[in-house]
């Protein structure tokens, strides 16, 4: 039965390993069913092939529920994976998400009741020490929101890099430095006070979310959203062990997934949180995690990078939201355009994505 345009609310796509999504090549069904011009989106491609192609890399369009372009770089195939690097931090968002879910519903253990503004520090063991008082003060919602005070990318403080006799659990806590000598012990401001890009700070959300749950974060978003909407193929990294705390997801970075599958959880969110007919993730969390979670940063949401203000992207639609990580790895959300649009790879880090964005609405016509 030939697909229109009116099922797309109804369509959802199977897992690669039963056909995946659906395609349009041909240039009169592509404009019919998606209003795309597939010549100015070929030459938008071509204009961009040095950057796709300069590094192993994989673009990934879906337009009205149709995988209408995909790209990929020499040595790159549809089932490639990449670490997304922070990316990553969306998909560790999302998992608390269904945490905050779990305890408005009561079904938390021990039917524990936490919000955004619990404190976060109340969850640790006793054993996970405080090093500075003020950290009592930290709530679940700054560390999601980079609010925390926790040091960070304005502190010169990239990622969790450990020293010989440090871990990255104890590094993120404050216990010890890291391989260049910089520690969070005190935080570099009062919680709510400062917007700070901190992987320590999302090391943190780790931890709790073990504490509370008994389940790894990457264990649990298995369960409740990947095998759900059909990604079959991703991995997730650990941190620690042996001697050092954990291993424990790694919150910050370290998801490995393909573009048709990182695809996959663009349009989850897109349809806010449903996957036919069921509710995967909370449609009250995907609305609040992808507009300003607060005016330190309106920029950022909660773990997701939204234009709420139009800022973000100016000139484009104040609805899209982003995941974005290292090496140009983004999945962009735009709900208003029914379009998901997906780039990974390898590098490299900076590039002019508003253009591309830009470019790609400019053959919706």
């Amino acid at each position: 039965m030939k697909i229109t345009s009116r099922d797309n609310d109804n369509y959802y796509p199977q897992p690669e390993s039963l056909g995946g999504w659906r395609f349009l090549k041909e240039k009169s069904e592509i404009k019919s069913l998606t209003n795309v011009s597939l010549g100015k989106l070929d030459d938008l491609i071509q204009r961009y092939r040095f950057f796709f192609d300069s590094h192993a890399s994989g673009i990934v369009i879906i337009r009205n529920g149709y995988l209408i372009k995909e790209h990929y770089s020499f040595m790159t195939l549809p089932g490639s994976r990449f670490d997304v690097w922070s990316c990553t931090k969306s998909f560790t968002g999302t998992a608390w998400g269904l945490l905050l879910e779990e305890s408005r519903k009561g079904t938390l253990p021990g039917n524990l009741k936490i919000d955004l503004d619990s404190p976060a520090y109340s969850f640790l063991p006793d054993k996970y020490k405080v090093t500075d008082k003020l950290k009592e003060r930290i709530t679940i919602g700054h560390l999601l929101t980079m609010t925390s005070g926790i040091a960070g990318e304005g502190d010169l403080v990239f990622g969790v890099p450990t020293d010989i006799d440090c871990g990255p659990f104890e590094n993120a806590l404050g216990y010890c430095d890291n391989r260049y000598g910089r520690k969070t012990d005190s935080l570099v401001a009062e919680p709510g006070k400062l917007w700070n890009y901190s992987d320590p700070a999302m090391t943190h959300l780790s931890l709790l979310f073990h504490s509370i749950m008994g389940q790894e974060i990457h264990e649990y978003m298995q369960e409740k959203v990947f095998e759900k909407i059909g990604i079959e193929n991703a991995s997730w990294d650990v941190l620690g062990g042996g001697q050092f705390i954990g291993p424990h997801t790694c919150a910050h970075i370290g998801l490995h997934i393909s573009a048709r599958e990182l695809a996959r959880f663009g349009y989850l969110l897109m349809h806010q949180g449903l996957w036919n007919g069921k509710e995967v993730i909370p449609s009250w969390w995907v609305e609040t995690a992808t507009k300003s979670s607060q005016q330190l940063n309106p920029e950022y949401g909660y773990t997701f990078w939204v234009n709420t203000n139009g800022t973000h992207w100016p000139e484009l639609p104040k609805d899209m939201f982003a995941l974005e990580g290292y090496n140009s790895n983004r999945c962009y959300v735009v709900p208003s355009q029914d379009l998901v649009f997906v780039r990974v790879g390898a590098g490299p880090n900076q590039w002019n994505e508003q253009s591309l964005i830009g470019g790609f609405l400019d053959a919706v016509n």
